[in-house]
């Protein structure tokens, strides 16, 4: 079974998230999207990485403590998930579907949380 098959989206916290974006905007050349972040295309599973800030009072990514997030693409959670847990990791229970696709979160052995995307079928 294939697990990470790319990254899906960076998510950071930012003290100030509307300055945060106006600097990456005019020094790192990132077109932002009307919604506040920016889409890099990509041709494998789920077409887009995604950068997004978060005010730093998010408890998104609770209960991590980093001022970070990664989403890794996965071909299909609900066997990953199954797999994680059968290892002993510790895999959050909740499970999120949407027109988005289906998410789900692990923590990693540094405390750091792991969001795992499987994109909606074409």
């Amino acid at each position: 079974m294939a697990r990470v098959v790319g990254i899906g989206g960076v998510f950071l916290k930012a003290k100030d998230p509307d300055a945060l974006r106006a600097w990456y905007q005019r020094h790192q050349g990132f077109d932002l999207e009307e919604w506040g972040g920016a889409i890099f295309p990509s041709d494998r599973p789920g077409g887009m990485t995604v950068w997004s800030l978060f005010p730093d009072t998010s408890e998104y990514f609770a209960p991590s403590k980093a001022g970070f997030m990664v989403n890794y693409v996965v071909e299909d959670l609900r066997a990953v998930i199954e797999a994680l847990r059968s290892e002993g990791c510790d895999v959050d229970e909740k499970i999120d579907e949407s027109e988005f696709g289906v998410f789900g979160w692990v923590m990693d052995p540094e405390g750091n949380r792991v969001e795992l995307w499987q994109p909606p079928a074409k």
